[in-house]
C-alpha cells in the first residue's frame, strides 16, 4: 500500500474525499490492447462479500472505487445477508451456513477465487499481470469473495478455483473490501499505463 498517490498527484475535479471522480484519458495505443479491452467488458468481475458495510465511510470510497473500475471493465459488489442468530452458533455451525449461501449464490461456470491471508501474493504491478490474464481466458464470471469473520467453509475451499492474499497482515473484512476495490481499480490503471500507480 506504499504506493499511494500523494496529495500534489491528485488533480483537479476530484471528490471531498480525496478520490478522482473518474479516470484520466482511456486510450487505446494498438490493436491488441483494444482487444484487450474488448475481451475484459466481456467477463463480469464481481466481488462477493458476507454481511454489509457497516461503516458508512467506506461504504462510500467503496462505491467511488466501483465506479472508476466500471470505466474499464463490468465490475459489481454482492452481499450474502449476515447469518442471523450466531450468539446460538459454533464457529463451525457458523462457517457452515455462510458457506451454504455461498455456494447457492455461485453459477456452475463461475471462477472463484478467494481472499484469504493464506493465499498466493501478488504485488500491484503483478495483480495486474494477473487480471490481464483472465480476460484472455474463457471466463465469463470472475468472483472474488470475501467470508465472514471465521473464515471459509471447507466447502467453499473445495468450490475455490484459486486463493489469492491482499497481505500476510489481519484486516476487518470491511477494510479487505475496500483494499481489493482499490487494487482492482489500481490493476486497469497499471495496464492503460496511466499515471496513478508509482513504484
Amino acid at each position: 500500500m506504499n504506493n499511494a498517490r500523494n496529495a500534489n498527484d491528485i488533480e483537479a475535479g476530484q471528490c471531498e474525499t480525496g478520490i478522482m471522480a473518474k479516470p484520466s484519458n482511456n486510450k487505446i495505443e494498438s490493436p491488441e490492447q483494444g482487444e484487450q479491452i474488448t475481451r475484459a467488458q466481456r467477463m463480469k468481475t464481481i466481488l462477493l462479500s458476507v454481511g454489509k458495510t457497516d461503516d458508512p465511510l467506506f461504504s462510500q470510497i467503496m462505491e467511488e472505487y466501483r465506479k472508476r473500475v466500471n470505466y474499464y471493465i463490468p465490475f459489481e459488489m454482492q452481499i450474502i445477508p449476515d447469518i442471523k442468530n450466531t450468539k446460538n452458533l459454533s464457529e463451525k455451525e457458523q462457517k457452515k451456513q455462510e458457506g451454504e449461501k455461498l455456494l447457492k449464490w455461485l453459477q456452475p461456470s463461475d471462477y472463484v477465487i478467494l481472499l484469504d491471508d493464506k493465499g498466493r501474493q501478488y504485488s500491484s504491478a503483478e495483480f495486474a499481470g494477473y487480471i490481464e490474464k483472465k480476460t484472455f481466458s474463457a471466463i465469463k464470471r470472475l468472483i472474488f469473495v470475501v467470508g465472514g469473520p471465521y473464515g471459509f467453509s471447507d466447502g467453499v475451499r473445495e468450490r475455490a478455483n484459486e486463493v489469492v492474499s491482499l497481505s500476510r497482515m489481519t484486516f476487518t473484512h470491511q477494510m479487505v473490501r475496500l483494499i481489493f476495490t482499490e487494487q482492482l481499480y489500481r490493476a486497469m490503471t497499471i495496464l492503460q499505463n496511466e499515471p496513478y500507480h508509482h513504484e
